[in-house]
């Protein structure tokens, strides 16, 4: 037999179920009220990315601009200053004069003032001008060539010392210095320097590629071998050599501005300034490289073509730079690495960059291999390795810790 529910029972049940219905309606209406926000927070945050996508070029560019003419400025007055530096101290504003009564006699008119001093004007022109010069000049191809070295093997640890370009360059112009060859004048170590520092770089290119990348370890490794060897090659020249060319290598070795003359000058320049417009030819497809082989072959770039040719431009910059003066390490490891940090990777403006900022490291370092101890010349290679070492230390382990570790 049932029983009828009471009247209370069905207006509670009645009313538990009105509550629940009530209860799913709001439920319902709250998530599409969570929708409508998080679509305007999506699209607001989408309007400001966009934003910051068209502001960042700019700010880049903005940068770059800055500290190309930042770096142009020191280089200017640093080179004032190195230029007046010395034994004989002659003011800036002297060494100013003398370059405008120069140019004014150039020019066929009478401007600026020669120094005070007797022997002003000689040392400026005849020892300061031509070593300052020579400073910078160098300095730039150094510069330049570790910001594409660095781009065409893929690693911001490729410098021409660390991995043996420039001891290949070395072995070419201690073994004219130790035969005595004159077969293009004063073109005949630069020429020589050139072909060696380029075979070398081919070896050190086609041993620490494999499957079309440069792994860290194999590229420290090629150079230390390489190092070695062109160590061997140059002690070898040395025990040939008579006490005059021995000297000169030992020297040579070192680094050193020391004895720099318009003639140096007039023969590093041209062939610096052929190889950066060079390099500066290929910054845009250097830029297509860095992102990869198969997105540079994309977008139609000749990958091989093009790292044959910057390596032969890199060797033409080693070879110019070491010829006169020696081999100065790790300009082309710190230079382009403090760049990048400030600029970005664009080798459109990392290039020009670093081709100043080496010019004014170098310029820098010799006024103090110049001025640090009294009555001595101290080489510059000794002072930047002092301060480099350290530094591709540093770059060593941060490329290991990025790298999640090598073994």
């Amino acid at each position: 037999m049932s029983t009828a529910a009471p009247p209370s029972a069905a207006v509670a049940s009645s009313g538990s179920t009105g509550s629940t219905g009530s209860t799913g309606s709001t439920g319902s209406s709250s998530p599409a009220g969570g929708t409508e926000a998080d679509a305007t927070t999506s699209t607001t945050a989408s309007t400001s990315s966009r934003q910051r996508q068209r502001r960042l070029p700019v700010e880049r560019w903005g940068r770059s601009v800055l500290l190309i003419c930042t770096l142009a400025l020191a280089l200017t007055i640093a080179g004032v200053v190195a230029a007046g530096v010395g034994q004989l101290h002659v003011a800036p504003s002297e060494v100013l004069g003398s370059l405008l009564h120069r140019i004014g006699e150039w020019l066929g008119i009478d401007i600026g003032a020669v120094p005070s001093h007797p022997r002003g004007e000689a040392a400026l022109w005849n020892v300061r001008f031509p070593r300052v010069v020579l400073a910078a000049v160098v300095g730039a191809a150094l510069g330049g060539a570790g910001a594409v070295l660095q781009a065409v093997f893929g690693n911001p640890l490729a410098e021409p010392s660390v991995i043996g370009v420039s001891g290949g360059a070395a072995v070419g112009a201690c073994a004219v210095i130790v035969f005595g060859w004159s077969f293009l004048g004063g073109y005949t170590i630069a020429a020589v320097a050139f072909g060696t520092g380029l075979a070398t770089t081919l070896v050190i290119y086609a041993m620490s590629r494999h499957g079309g990348r440069t792994e860290v370890v194999t590229l420290v490794l090629t150079g230390i071998a390489v190092n070695a060897v062109t160590a061997a090659v140059i002690a070898y020249l040395v025990f040939l050599g008579d006490t005059a060319a021995r000297e000169q290598i030992v020297f040579w070795q070192l680094g050193s501005f020391n004895g720099a003359r318009w003639e140096a000058v007039r023969i590093v320049t041209p062939v610096v300034a052929f190889g950066l417009i060079g390099v500066m030819a290929l910054a845009r497809q250097l830029d297509l490289l860095a992102l990869g082989e198969r997105a540079a072959r994309h977008v139609g770039v000749h990958v091989e073509r093009l790292r044959v040719i910057s390596i032969v431009l890199v060797s033409l910059l080693i070879a110019a730079g070491v010829a006169f003066v020696g081999i100065i390490a790790f300009i082309g490891l710190i230079v382009p690495h403090l760049v990048r940090m400030v600029i970005g990777p664009s080798h459109r403006t990392l290039i020009p960059a670093s081709v100043l900022g080496g010019a004014l490291v170098v310029v820098v370092a010799d006024l103090a291999a110049r001025t640090l101890v009294a009555y001595a010349d101290l080489p510059i290679g000794m002072l930047t390795a002092l301060v480099g070492g350290p530094f591709f230390f540093w770059m060593l382990f941060r490329t290991r810790a990025s790298s999640g570790g090598w073994g």
